[in-house]
């Protein structure tokens, strides 16, 4: 029996036609419209590309079994900081290296490897880890030995300059040296490390923090004291010879300080509340513990036996600029430290710690201008108590922390820096360089490091803390070129202010050396001029005055407290007001000197 295919009824057949209608017109609209494009595109010579989005190359984690046999690479601050911060990993079980510091020929390779436009920090940073790398290959590793068992840890940004795009130059330079798969694990000034934190290789607990943050704060207070001795010293070297022999203590003081832990007992005796009283102990230990207040007590002691002259007139040259370029030591700023106390300066280096601050200053302050806004754009009428109330709550509670955190950082880096000596500087408060630099630099603007050059050269020039503001930076970097645009405000209303601004680029090195020399003459003058003042109202000679020295041997001493004088900045002028002052106090007179003929 054969079977004859059903044939569609007239009826149906039009309601199937009515029902698709409406489709086949669009469809052969849109088919005419893209025929008509493509006709229009090839009359112009156009063609469409495919679009390939760009997304982020995946990381290989770092994980906690690749612990025992990955190395830490780490570098980018002095060599001071890098020791401690050295010993600190070492403490927590890493194995770490430090990458020494950027030189010209890695400078040249970043050039060479990664992109072009580029400031000279990351050429100097790029090239560096590039360098360090090739070295080790040179050693007899491969590059796949590299790549698997070394790691570089960075710091990393979001702000509106060239540093928030360091991760890809060193993803890009790495590629192009060959050591394409090479991880690179960001400190970010927000979100934390970008790493998933399960089971993660660099675990970022409060013992790391805190190892971290004593280190860096170490670092600054034992820096910052050796540029305050070396250029008195009496005999050449023995600062620096001091300086390493203090390095090499306070390295092993923090390699061997491991971090507080319950006692085994207690631990299981607190059961469920162990990890809070553990958090807590810890806490608690910091803030209590004298084991590095009593270190740098040591270090007090070795510091204090470089015999020093006060009397030589040297003028004071605060150090402020861009962070890395302020911070590096060597061809990244032209090697300018060393250059401006072979000028006869003193150098006030730019601590660490006030970066820190600042960070924690600028979100206090994006919550008190962002207050009320995450419930809508506007704040509800004041006669719903209950959402104002939840509003000032969260803004309180949020601010509360934040202060607290502030002062708890600033309390631990004076103490150590009173354990130190006399010699170091108390750490500048935010909401008063805030104050001071917000007419000239607004607060708000981000990158960089915002409003602090315009507010620190206001703040050591009218503080009578240095008689010249030296600026460095990067060649062309955003943030601190709108800030020198502020400085021109800035001098033109303070007229006894030396401020001179340095650009850094790599090359050029004896053109920046030349205006710094010109700058420093005339801080050398006014120098010269204020100790001659000093004399004239201490009432004695220079003679005198070494005589004082002779009678009073512990004057020679780096930790031997002379008092601050207001309105006088060199530490001659100021030694001469105090050992005049304490020859009345004593009734000191001078010995009748008699000529021999």
């Amino acid at each position: 029996m054969s079977t004859q295919p059903m044939q569609p009824t007239p009826n149906s057949g039009l309601v199937q036609i009515g029902a698709s209608a409406e489709d086949s017109m669009e469809r052969i609209i849109r088919e005419r419209l893209a025929e008509e494009r493509a006709r229009l595109e090839q009359e112009a010579g156009l063609q469409t590309q495919p679009r390939h989005h760009f997304k982020k190359p995946a990381e290989r984690p770092f994980t906690k079994d690749q612990r025992g046999h990955t190395t830490l690479l780490f570098g980018g601050l002095t060599w001071k900081h890098e020791k401690l911060v050295h010993g600190a990993f070492e403490a927590l079980g890493y194995k770490a290296e430090i990458v020494p510091s950027a030189d010209v020929a890695a400078f040249q390779l970043g050039k060479e490897f990664g992109n072009n436009g580029q400031c000279n920090p990351t050429y100097f940073t790029v090239g560096n880890l590039v360098q360090y790398l090739q070295k080790l290959e040179a050693q007899g590793l491969t590059k796949q030995e590299i790549i698997d068992r070394y790691i570089f840890l960075t710091a990393g940004a979001c702000g509106p300059c060239r540093f928030g795009m360091y991760e890809a130059e060193y993803r890009l330079a790495l590629r192009n040296a060959g050591f394409d798969g090479f991880r690179v694990q960001l400190f970010q000034q927000s979100g934390g490390l970008s790493q998933s934190d399960c089971e993660a290789g660099l675990e970022m607990n409060l013992d790391f923090f805190l190892g971290i943050l004593n280190a860096l704060n170490c670092g600054d207070v034992l820096n910052e004291v050796a540029y305050a001795i070396r250029p008195y010293e009496v005999e050449a070297g023995r600062t620096d010879e001091t300086l390493n022999n203090v390095m090499d203590y306070m390295h092993e003081v923090f390699s061997r300080r491991k971090p507080w832990e319950l006692e085994d007992k207690l631990s299981k005796f607190l059961g469920g509340f162990k990890d809070t009283a553990q958090y807590i102990g810890k806490f608690v230990n910091q803030l209590a513990g004298d084991d590095l207040t009593s270190s740098l007590e040591r270090c007090r002691e070795m510091y204090n036996q470089v015999e020093i002259d006060r009397l030589r007139v040297k003028p004071i040259v605060k150090i402020t600029g861009e962070f890395w370029a302020q911070t590096t030591e060597g061809d990244g700023n032209f090697n300018m430290f060393k250059f401006l106390e072979r000028e006869g300066a003193q150098v006030v280096v730019e601590p660490i710690g006030t970066w820190i601050v600042y960070m924690i200053h600028q979100v206090v302050q994006r919550f008190r201008d962002l207050k009320g806004l995450e419930e809508g754009a506007v704040l509800p009428p004041i006669w719903h108590i209950g959402k104002r109330a939840k509003i000032e709550w969260s803004y309180r509670n949020r601010v509360a922390k934040l202060r607290l955190a502030e002062a708890i950082f600033k309390r631990e880096y004076h103490k150590l820096l009173e354990a130190l000596g006399p010699l170091g500087h108390h750490l500048i408060d935010q909401y008063e360089l805030q104050r001071i630099g917000h007419p000239f630099y607004n607060s708000r603007a981000g990158g960089g490091e915002g409003h602090l050059e315009v507010a620190k050269n206001i703040y050591y020039s009218n503080k009578s803390l240095a008689h010249m503001v030296l600026s460095v930076k990067p060649f062309g970097c955003m943030p601190s070129t709108q800030s020198d645009g502020a400085q021109a405000a800035v001098v033109s209303q303070y007229k006894d202010m030396i401020y001179l601004p340095i650009e850094t680029s790599g090359e050029g090195e004896v053109n920046a050396h030349s205006r710094v020399q010109m700058a420093l003459g005339e801080a050398k003058n006014k120098a010269k001029r204020e100790f001659s003042e000093a004399l004239e109202k201490a009432g004695m000679t220079l003679d005198e005055l070494k005589q004082f020295i002779d009678e009073h041997p512990e004057t020679r001493k780096p930790m031997y407290n002379v008092p601050h004088q207001e309105g006088v900045v060199g530490v001659a002028a100021n030694f001469a007001l105090h050992a005049a002052a304490r020859a009345r106090t004593e009734n000191w007179t001078p010995r009748v000197l008699v000529a021999v003929n």
